[in-house]
């Protein structure tokens, strides 16, 4: 049986809800995790007819980037699109899911990959890296139980740097100890001073792991007491935060480049400010309201930087440094129901995946 609760953690493991931003409403917003999954509904905004078109297709589980609830609810009578919408659910035993930062802010299988690979970028890197996402774990064992302690370690998420994988650092040592009162050791006697060589231990790992990291270690140490401590870093995790920055396989007239963005993103309107140069290569993107980001592009000498939700006053601080193209938020984001869709069609085959027909789209051009 497949439940909520197992799509939603696999989900999680793609895009983990720790980095989602603290203003966010990710997770599992209505529903029972313990309910088994008929069929999933995948869209940008659970509005009210979304559920009904979820009810209609016999899906009992929506995945939705926006969270349909922001904010603090203090009376549901429907007296809104929000209210309305988590009634129907409610009445029709309909689960929400919505999966929002946390999938903007992972550089793989994220919502600005997605804008980049349909923009045909490479070389692509995390315009603005997370920092104090990682912690450091160091920690002493004797020398025969060093390999199945890392081993433990790294199946539990430890040592990931980048592309590499169980990393570590050792050096060994001379350990101390005296075993007393009630203590039962692996080695040594009560009451008898202790040495032996030992291997100093240090691995890195997601911050948000600390607790699984932790159970692996004393599961896999061989001390009853195990000596270690804990280091919050400093370091960007390069895999983790704000848009994507990359470049075209050859540069193009710039003009030329804006008129590709509508085609391939499926846009009917560019906003957009005075050409900062005749061509354009490095390219910045921002899935959904990304102003915040620009200073950054600039700095990192992006040429065009794509996102949306730019206020007036904002167009000027491109000031002929950079270019930017506000294609819309809806616009920007609306591959990502395909990049659902994917994800859970291709680990799930017990039910049925569905992309939602309703253009929730508030904003209309003439």
């Amino acid at each position: 049986m497949i439940t909520v609760k197992v799509i939603t953690s696999y989900l999680e493991t793609i895009a983990p809800i720790q980095y989602q931003e603290n203003y966010d409403n990710s997770g599992l917003i209505v529903g029972d995790s313990a309910m088994e999954v008929k069929g999933v509904l995948v869209c940008l905004d659970s509005t009210e007819e979304v559920v009904n078109e979820a009810i209609e297709r016999g899906c009992n589980l929506i995945v939705a980037h926006h969270p349909i609830i922001f904010g603090g609810i203090k009376k549901l009578n429907g007296k809104n699109y929000v209210e309305k919408a988590v009634i129907t659910a409610i009445k029709n035993n309909v689960a929400i899911y919505a999966i929002h930062t946390n999938l903007d802010n992972v550089l793989h299988n994220g919502v600005n990959e997605t804008i980049a690979d349909k923009l045909k970028l490479q070389n692509c890197k995390i315009l603005l890296p997370k920092a104090g996402m990682l912690t450091k774990l160091t920690t002493f064992v004797p020398l025969p139980g060093r390999e199945k302690l890392l081993q433990g370690l790294f199946e539990a998420g430890a040592g990931q740097i980048g592309d590499y994988k169980n990393c570590s650092f050792t050096v060994e040592g001379v350990g101390t100890f005296k075993p007393t009162g009630n203590a039962n050791p692996a080695i040594g006697q009560l009451e008898k001073d202790e040495s032996l060589l030992e291997s100093r231990v240090e691995v890195i790992f997601p911050s948000f792991l600390k607790a699984v990291i932790l159970n692996a270690m004393r599961r896999h140490h061989p001390y009853e007491e195990v000596a270690y401590y804990l280091e919050t870093l400093e370091n960007v995790n390069n895999e983790i935060g704000a848009g994507i920055i990359g470049e075209l396989e050859t540069e193009m007239d710039t003009l030329e480049f804006l008129h590709s963005i509508k085609t391939k993103m499926n846009v009917e309107c560019i906003r957009y400010t005075q050409l900062s140069k005749p061509f354009v290569k490095t390219i910045a993107v921002c899935g959904g309201s990304g102003s915040f980001l620009l200073k950054e592009a600039i700095s990192q000498q992006a040429d065009v930087f794509i996102s949306a939700d730019f206020k007036y006053h904002e167009f000027f601080d491109a000031e002929n440094r950079i270019t930017i193209a506000d294609i819309g938020h809806f616009e920007s984001e609306q591959h990502t129901i395909n990049l659902l869709f994917d994800i859970i069609n291709k680990k799930f085959s017990n039910f049925a995946v569905h992309l939602t027909q309703v253009v929730t789209n508030p904003v209309k051009y003439l």
